[in-house]
């Protein structure tokens, strides 16, 4: 006879079919994209030159979480030198995010095929002087330009935010409860102009279910590990 624990965890993935959130084995082959395509999803990721930290304390998340608001929101601002900051509101949305020590991923919805690779040299650029200047370094921060993997139907758009939200995981902290990642906008407790969540949920009830979807990862935690080894990556 068939517990709670298992009617729980096969309601789940009854609504995750309904709602167009489960996929097969049939998934995107793994990819590093360098033409970009609008209207479309694409998942981003770095990680710090030879796997070193990139964020070291709060603060350094903070910062570049404010480069996303900054170039993303659509109030006119000017930096130090008075210049007008570079808006890309209109060529990129940012749906996701997580960001941890030496790594972060972003899920984002590409309006102008342009948006991708403006926005990331933007933020990438403007986060390396802070580091550097900060920690008193020099070189490169990153592995590499950015990866991108296009995502090329619905159910892998949800997994890869899934995906994306519990990497907290990985800090071994409470997904629901990490600074660092969109997952409070995802739950309905934070709300920003330059956060897209609604892509995904909207309703009330979208945020309930979401939160289930997420939260099941011990069921799908198999499924999770293939996701991984098909997202862009470079040996």
């Amino acid at each position: 006879m068939e517990n709670s624990q298992t009617i729980t965890s096969v309601a789940r993935t009854d609504l995750a079919k309904q709602r167009g959130w489960y996929y097969n084995a049939v998934m995107p082959k793994r990819n590093v994209i360098k033409q970009y395509g609008s209207d479309e999803y694409y998942h981003l990721y770095n990680r710090g030159v030879n796997k070193q930290e990139i964020f070291r304390e709060p603060n350094d998340y903070y910062y570049f979480l404010s480069l996303l608001k900054r170039h993303l929101s659509d109030n006119s601002e000017t930096d130090s030198s008075g210049r007008p900051v570079k808006k890309y509101s209109k060529e990129i949305e940012l749906v996701a995010f997580c960001l941890l020590p030496n790594h972060f991923h972003m899920l984002v919805y590409l309006i102008e095929p342009t948006g991708i690779v403006d926005l990331m040299r933007s933020v990438m650029t403007a986060y390396t002087m802070y580091f550097n200047r900060k920690y008193k370094r020099t070189g490169t921060l990153y592995e590499g330009r950015f990866l991108a993997s296009r995502i090329t139907n619905e159910a892998y758009l949800w997994h890869v935010s899934r995906y994306i939200h519990l990497n907290a995981l990985d800090n071994s902290v409470d997904f629901k409860t990490y600074d660092y990642s969109s997952i409070a906008y995802f739950l309905g407790k934070k709300h920003a102009s330059w956060m897209h969540e609604n892509r995904l949920v909207e309703a009330e009830k979208d945020r309930r279910e979401y939160s289930e979807f997420v939260s099941d990862y011990e069921t799908m935690h198999s499924d999770l590990k293939l996701l991984q080894n098909l997202l862009a990556s470079e040996d």
